[in-house]
């Protein structure tokens, strides 16, 4: 599990590398770039701050905050696709790449949610 949440936090650190380096190359779109940069990579900080969760219910919390990032990062890019900033084969790849990460963390949301229930 441990190369799970690992795998996970490197997967959501490329995208948002791979983010920061297409709107460093966007012209005329700050407050969109500066949106979709700020909610991509708030998806791997906070499931690097839910590492240091003071309870399962605030891992959970912090898994949840990545989850409406990554759906606002989803956001962004059908935006700026939609604008005709983004060519289709660069919008395909970082919305498949959020999307994968997305339903990772559904799934240890899930996974944690029932364990938690188990418990009750």
């Amino acid at each position: 599990m441990a190369d799970n949440k690992n795998q996970l936090r490197e997967d959501a650190i490329e995208l948002a590398i791979q983010i920061s380096d297409f709107c460093d190359q966007l012209k005329g779109c700050t407050v969109y770039a500066n949106q979709i940069v700020r909610s991509s990579s708030s998806i791997g900080a906070n499931i690097h701050e839910a590492k240091y969760a003071q309870s399962k219910a605030d891992f959970v919390n912090k898994l949840e905050i990545s989850l409406k990032e990554c759906s606002e990062t989803e956001y962004w890019l059908e935006l700026l696709f939609r604008k005709g900033k983004m060519e289709e084969k660069a919008y395909k790849d970082l919305r498949n790449s959020c999307g994968s990460i997305r339903r990772r963390l559904i799934a240890s949301i899930t996974t944690v949610k029932g364990k938690q229930d188990g418990q009750k």
